[in-house]
């Protein structure tokens, strides 16, 4: 009895060292908002990593945001042209609108119901679930991302991925000007 308790103690532990939102980073570079993030055009390159097989897929993403209305009512449109090394194209399209100074709403094709972006202290707080394909099928997932900008204005966005509200998998999307 014991042996199993120790096994399923052991089993529950890489999960339990996952926190089910990314870490802030531990520098900080000039403040970012929804808008300083994706106005124009950026390309970024990313991966999603598996934490229980270690499995990777990368991806390459070119992103072109336009911004509509004024102060307090903005609407940011992000047109998100992806290409996974494995070769398969996607393309979505954020359309996030502002509700209130640093928040939004957003929705994506993919995403179940509406997403919700908080900016506060210089960082971007992005939650949604998504019906993510993938070559083995459509998975729901639920992903808490970070972004934040390094001291050369590289925009960083971290993410941990739940399925079913267990932390599973990360993403790094490293976007540039």
């Amino acid at each position: 009895m014991q042996r199993r308790t120790l096994l399923l103690g052991l089993a529950t532990l890489p999960l339990g060292a996952c926190a089910g939102t990314p870490a802030p980073p531990t520098t900080s570079g000039p403040p970012i908002t929804l808008v300083s993030a994706f106005r124009g055009r950026t390309t970024g390159r990313g991966l999603f990593r598996i934490w229980l097989t270690g499995s990777e897929r990368r991806f390459t993403a070119r992103l072109n945001g336009t911004v509509t209305g004024h102060d307090g009512a903005r609407k940011l449109t992000v047109v998100e042209d992806f290409l996974y090394d494995d070769g398969q194209k996607d393309r979505l399209t954020w359309v996030f609108n502002e509700i209130s100074p640093g928040r939004w709403t957003g929705k994506r094709e993919d995403t179940v119901g509406q997403a919700v972006v908080i900016e506060e202290d210089g960082r971007i707080r992005l939650s949604y679930t998504a019906d993510f394909k993938s070559p083995s099928g459509v998975n729901r997932l639920g992903f808490e991302d970070i972004l934040y900008a390094e001291a050369d204005g590289t925009v960083i966005n971290d993410a941990v991925v739940s399925r079913a509200g267990i932390p599973v998998a990360s993403v790094r999307f490293v976007i540039r000007r």
